[in-house]
């Protein structure tokens, strides 16, 4: 049976499918890895089982890793955890349109990508392909914290300090990564009656915990925080809208000023990053959605407004809370609603809301897909085990 002709690789080298009954093994090492270096996640691993030196190529070379890696993400990624189910990743491809079938995302199961868990599992953070959960209550004895290449399966458990249950009130996670640096940090924020104290943990440096002094800021908004990454500080709001910011690489705390006159319960406004600038979201009310942008990181007079009028939501979400996500394809806003599995994006340029047709979870966070192994950021010293070398495509 004939193969059809089809247009140069690559001149259109997102779209071009590989065919996996008839490999190019022929081509020069280089143009291969410039393809293998465009395909989606799925692709790539079902090439990866094509044949041994595809395999070697995609599990090891290190033109590809970083190939890959400059390039990544080839298409927007996020990674979703439901209330119940484990996490799962799902690319948004370049032809993705609002009103198609919705994507089957990579479901993350324990056998093929996670670690062996207890419990429910809480996403504190993803940095650079890398992903930070806690396994267990925040207050459990038994909880783990483990930092996570679900792509290849390699994980690495922390040690934890011990929590005096009679004296810690609250506990709160954060994962973050200092370009200058190079380095990869978890956060530990652990709040008492009396006060609240900071904690960090360099990956492949530090042995134990160190403690960085105490934080003004009694308890932040959820379990996890320091997601919000702009020039390389991590942010995080806190009650009477302060916001509270730690420099990942010089580890100093200071507070940031919040949009001047902004009086709003800190329960309806969430921190976001968006194009790398620190954003604040407003849902306090029915008939508009406020979305804060400083433009000049610092400056509290930089704070600028966009009022984004509701009437082009659907009614049945019109009330829920939206939560930014990322900048996507021309330019729209792609948020998660609070009250439902569900996304939405918002043009700027036809001030509408559409329905994302993607049902992954509850929660949702922005993605960066990586092949490097963890050992490229705790060293060879460090310990690193392997769920299995395999991954399941659902």
């Amino acid at each position: 049976m004939g193969a059809k002709k089809s247009k140069p690789i690559i001149s259109k080298p997102l779209h071009v499918p590989i065919s996996v009954s008839n490999p190019p093994l022929d081509l020069p090492m280089v143009i291969m890895l410039e393809i293998f270096s465009r395909l989606t996640i799925k692709t790539i691993f079902r090439c990866k089982t094509v044949c041994k030196r595809w395999y070697r190529l995609l599990a090891s070379d290190p033109l590809f890793l970083n190939m890959y890696h400059t390039r990544s993400p080839n298409f927007p990624c996020i990674l979703f955890k439901d209330r119940h189910a484990n996490p799962s990743i799902l690319e948004l491809k370049a032809d993705y349109d609002h009103c198609s079938n919705h994507e089957r995302p990579i479901v993350l199961s324990p056998k093929f990508h996670l670690p062996p868990l207890k419990s429910k599992i809480y996403i504190i953070g993803s940095c650079n392909g890398f992903i930070c959960f806690l396994d267990g209550e925040v207050h459990d004895e038994n909880r783990s914290v483990y930092i996570n290449n679900p792509l290849l399966g390699e994980y690495f458990k922390l040690k934890l300090p011990k929590l005096e249950r009679r004296i810690v009130r609250y506990v709160a996670y954060g994962f973050c990564f200092s370009e200058p640096f190079g380095q990869y940090k978890v956060l530990r924020l652990v709040v008492t009656a009396e006060l609240a104290e900071l904690e960090v943990y360099t990956l492949g440096v530090d042995k134990i915990w160190r403690n960085v002094g105490q934080v003004l800021c009694p308890k932040p908004q959820c379990e996890s925080f320091g997601n919000v990454n702009v020039n390389g500080v991590i942010h995080w709001l806190g009650k009477c809208t302060r916001i509270y910011s730690f420099d990942i690489g010089t580890e100093e705390k200071k507070p940031l000023p919040a949009p001047p006159g902004l009086e709003v319960s800190y329960w309806d406004l969430t921190l976001a990053e968006l194009g790398n600038y620190l954003c604040l979201t407003d849902n306090s009310s029915s008939e508009h959605l406020d979305i804060w942008w400083m433009k000049e990181y610092g400056i509290a007079e930089s704070w600028t407004k966009n009022c984004i009028l509701k009437y082009s939501i659907q009614p049945d979400i019109l009330k829920d809370r939206f939560i930014p996500i990322m900048i996507w394809k021309d330019g729209e806003i792609l948020m998660r609603r609070d009250g439902g599995p569900q996304l939405v994006s918002y043009n700027p340029k036809e001030n509408k809301f559409r329905k994302v047709k993607v049902y992954g979870g509850f929660a949702a966070t922005r993605y960066n897909p990586s092949f490097y192994s963890l050992k490229t950021i705790i060293g060879e010293s460090f310990q690193v085990s392997n769920a299995y070398p395999m991954t399941e495509i659902a």
